[in-house]
């Protein structure tokens, strides 16, 4: 079997917040071995995503930082999408990251769909609410996009903070983050 690589995509706006605190815990659970890629959206941004599938444009090739999004997406065997929860749904980074899978689908050469096939993708997020079900609209965000594309589906972490570091209070999401991904 081959070694797994996990790709992190940080999509909050604030660098060691609530959100990557608890992903990065998760994160040192994992097997020695296995790849860890970390990328902070706020430090590759992306330009809006245009639609070019209509009428015969086409999606030229990604350079820049959606070449390096590109390349570690595909790249890894596990993607985990770490955003705080956001107005019930992912950061506007976040989804403004998984609107260029649209585009990636369209680009030729890059056989998107079928290299994303059979990943698994993962959901990590901080919520300032005592309600988890306030959460659900960003689980079922990732969830969809993971079945659309023929992924495996992880699940979601969540952990409740709003000050930074406040999800190290969260005992119960700690103890949570430290089997997520076993």
């Amino acid at each position: 079997m081959a070694a797994r690589s996990f790709l992190f995509v940080l999509g909050s706006s604030r660098a060691g917040g609530n959100t990557e605190t608890l992903a990065r815990i998760a994160a040192e659970q994992l097997p020695p071995d296995t790849g860890q890629h970390w990328l902070a959206l706020r430090d590759h941004p992306l330009p809006d995503f245009e639609d070019l599938r209509h009428p015969e444009r086409r999606h030229v090739q990604p350079s820049g930082n959606s070449e390096t999004l590109l390349r570690a997406t595909l790249d890894a065997t596990d993607v985990v999408i770490a955003s705080p929860l956001y107005w019930y749904s992912v950061s506007s980074a976040t989804k403004r990251y998984l609107d260029h899978w649209s585009g990636w689908l369209e680009t030729p050469g890059t056989g998107f769909r079928r290299r994303m096939a059979g990943k698994k993708l993962w959901g990590v997020t901080a919520l300032a609410d005592e309600d988890p079900a306030v959460a659900e609209p960003l689980a079922g965000t990732l969830r969809i996009s993971a079945e659309y594309l023929g992924m495996r589906w992880g699940g979601v972490l969540l952990g409740n903070g709003s000050k930074p570091g406040d999800v190290l209070t969260d005992t119960a999401a700690v103890a949570r983050a430290k089997s997520f991904f076993s």
